[in-house]
């Protein structure tokens, strides 16, 4: 007997449960409880934000965990005054940041082509691909944070320059984004500001 084979996908709407504490409910904080968040929990969500996707498999993110006193002190001059509270409040800051040479590795994560060559001496391609891709992985690092119960404080208003300076003095990593991450105390919630409508951000074509 041949057995017809299905290309159907096995996906199921996950329940609405699930969508609340990854979209709906969940906020971005400032303030924190002082509740730490163990490193094994931060490898777990490294697990997950790995498996997103990039272009060519190519992973350029990098994230940098910032847990201690001392760590967290080197970042504060880089921030904004309104930004120094949050983050020297929240159990970990993390730094995303992008590997310039990221495409070193393409033999290993996409050995299916000469992926290498497309960035060897392209520095424009390389910047570009690598901040895309960067910025989307951290934003799986957001849900996956808040898919292992955590609350996130992503953050523009800080001096890449600085960031650079002071933890990747080498020149291999640059920072994209920062992003504070613990359990987040809901008494520094603002009400949710409004988001656009579906017909004044989307076309259907």
């Amino acid at each position: 007997m041949i057995h017809s084979l299905t290309t159907a996908s096995t996906l199921k709407r996950i329940s609405n449960e699930a969508l609340d504490q990854l979209f709906r409910k969940a906020r971005t904080h400032s303030a924190w409880l002082p509740t730490p968040v163990p490193v094994e929990e931060l490898q777990e969500i490294y697990a997950l934000t790995r498996l997103g996707p990039t272009s060519a498999n190519g992973s350029p993110a990098r994230f940098v965990f910032l847990t201690t006193s001392a760590a967290k002190e080197r970042l504060l001059p880089a921030l904004t005054p309104g930004n120094v509270e949050k983050a020297r409040s929240a159990p970990v800051n993390v730094i995303i940041a992008w590997d310039v040479e990221f495409y070193e590795k393409l033999p290993t994560l996409f050995p299916h082509a000469d992926a290498r060559s497309w960035f060897v001496g392209n520095p424009a391609l390389v910047e570009e691909t690598a901040f895309r891709n960067s910025s989307l992985a951290g934003a799986y690092f957001i849900l996956a944070a808040r898919a292992m119960g955590l609350d996130c404080g992503p953050m523009s208003g800080f001096d890449a320059s600085k960031v650079n300076a002071e933890f990747f003095p080498d020149g291999r990593w640059k920072a994209n984004f920062l992003c504070n991450l613990g359990h987040g105390d809901s008494r520094g919630l603002f009400p949710r500001s409004p988001r656009l409508e579906f017909e004044e951000a989307c076309l259907v074509l």
